[in-house]
Formats: structure tokens, sequence, C-alpha cells
């Protein structure tokens, strides 16, 4: 919430210039939530709508990617919109101008994010204070029939899927329920929180990249100070690195970061590592944004993925001696 940190902007305007300061600093993909005058995250679609609207006359570089985690509440206040209402989830196929990716969590999972915060990391804040025990006890739900549809409805859309995976035994890591459906690229992200999901381990994170699918685009996400060293991990081994107030509020222990601040730590350890900052442009061709295919065959064959299994028409037969 707003007044949990003097980084989080809370008006349209504001809300912007903060991406016009993130895109500046050196990122280039931002993940986009909406909130309403009071602070609180929003779920009206003509607000996210004029948002993106905003946001690509500002940064029009910027890969927007939104988050996935919300359903869209209908207009009477009489009907109030659920988490686990697909309706109002696949809504966000419906956004006007589209964004570029739209994040999908697979898999149905415990997201205990307060396992790993302390008192230390979030004392003195709403989610501490107010709101641990919601923290505690949040999941999401991500079946296959909901993964296959909202796949379906933002390809449709034109608009990208980026997979959000907790852990390395999701799928295997591979998916195998949206490779049969994806008709593009593919874009993963590891939340390593905790709380069901993988911890902020260097053992989970080389069994996730062990167990991705050649080809794919993978994002590494922590949470509060556990952050800075995940992502040194990730940027090491090639991969590409989220950071923003919405996962960690911390520098050095004690100091809090902004946001600003956190991408210009990111861009300083990649740069040291040799591996330059990608531009806008460069960020939308690693991702193939706008990139789809016509069929699950193809697919598999522009990522260089092996076909899926036909059943012989002839059966061997074997017998023991």
């Amino acid at each position: 919430m707003p007044q949990d940190s003097d980084d989080i902007p809370v008006s349209f305007a504001e809300q912007v210039q903060k991406a016009v300061d993130c895109y500046n600093a050196g990122a280039t993909v931002l993940h986009v939530h909406v909130r309403e005058p009071d602070g609180k995250g929003s779920k009206d679609l003509d607000r996210f709508n004029e948002m993106l609207d905003r946001l690509r006359t500002a940064v029009p570089d910027m890969v927007l990617q939104v988050g996935g985690s919300i359903s869209f509440a209908p207009k009477s206040d009489s009907a109030a919109a659920e988490w686990l209402d697909d309706d109002t989830r696949h809504m966000l196929a419906d956004l006007k101008p589209t964004p570029d990716q739209v994040t999908m969590v697979v898999n149905t999972n415990q997201m205990n994010v307060m396992e790993l915060i302390t008192e230390e990391d979030a004392g003195g804040t709403t989610m501490w204070d107010d709101y641990r025990e919601a923290y505690t006890e949040m999941y999401y739900d991500g079946g296959p029939k909901f993964m296959k549809e909202h796949m379906k409805r933002l390809t449709a859309s034109g608009i990208q899927t980026h997979f959000q995976i907790g852990c390395a035994r999701s799928g295997n890591g591979r998916a195998a329920g949206p490779r049969r459906t994806l008709h593009g690229a593919a874009g993963v992200q590891l939340g390593a929180i905790g709380g069901g999901h993988d911890g902020p381990n260097p053992r989970n994170l080389m069994e996730f990249i062990n167990r991705l699918p050649q080809n794919a685009v993978c994002t590494v996400e922590g949470l509060m100070r556990s952050m800075y060293p995940l992502i040194t991990m990730g940027i090491a081994m090639g991969l590409h690195v989220r950071v923003g107030q919405e996962d960690n509020l911390w520098g050095r222990k004690g100091e809090r970061a902004t946001s600003v601040q956190q991408i210009e730590k990111a861009v300083r350890i990649s740069e040291e590592l040799w591996r330059p900052i990608a531009t806008g442009r460069e960020a939308r061709e690693i991702y193939q944004i706008g990139t789809f295919y016509s069929s699950v065959e193809e697919t598999l064959e522009k990522n260089g993925w092996l076909p899926g299994a036909r059943r012989s028409p002839l059966a061997p037969a074997s017998a023991a001696a």
C-alpha cells in the first residue's frame, strides 16, 4: 500500500512518471498493475485501458507486461469479481490497447509469501501489521482448463502469455499442458519466494534451469533482500531478472531502496559481468513479441522442441525368453 513506502505511485500521472524513471534507469520490461485513487489495487478494466494508453505514449519502447493475478469487477455494486471466476480473469484478453504480455500462473499452488518475510523485512507495513494472515493463506488457481482457454484468448488478441512458475516440479518445469496449446515463444518466470514456491536457493535455480524447455526466455524473481544474490546468479547464468517495490523494499540491510535504485543496481551487476542491458527493441526480439504460429507443430519446430509423440499404426510385440 502507498503508506508502506514513499516509492509507490498512486495517480495515473505518478505511475506513468515512475515508468519513465524506470526506463531511463535501464528497465525495458514493465510489469503493470493499476491502482485506485485510494491506493488499492484496481479491478476496473477501464482504468487498465487508460493506463496502458498512457504508457504506450510515455514509454513506447518498453515491453508492457500486465500482471495476470486479477479478476475484473463488474460495474454494479451487487456483483463482486472473485479470484476463481475464470470469466473475469479472461477479460485480460480484452484490454485495449493490448499489452505485449500477460502473466499466467501454471498449476494451482500455495503462495505464502510470509514464510520468508520477517518482521525485520516488513514490520510497520500493512503487509505485516494488517494483512499478514491473508498473505499467509494466499494461493492461486491455474488448472489445465483455465490455462488452455486463457492462452487461446490471449493469443487471439495478439498478447503473449508469460508463464509464472513457482517451482521446478510444476509440470517438470516444462509445463506440458501449456506446450500443447502454446502458439508462440516461451517466456517463463521463476518466482523463488518460498511458501509453496521454490525458495531462493542455488540448487532450486539450477534444477529449474535444467528442466526448462530449450530456447525458453527465463526471468528470475526473488523476495526482499534475498533478491540480490538470486538475480546475480541469474545474470551470471544468462537469465533475465526482475526487481522493484512489488518484490522488495530494501537495499543494504536497514536501508530502503526505490525501484529505480534497484534497477540501477541490477544494471551495474549485469555490466560488471559483461552482460550489456538490452534496449527496448532488443528485448522485444529476445521475447519474440508479436510472433505467433499457426499450429502446435509449427510452435514445436520454431522453438526447437521435439515433435509430439504420434501413435504408430503397428504395435511391435516382444517376448521374454
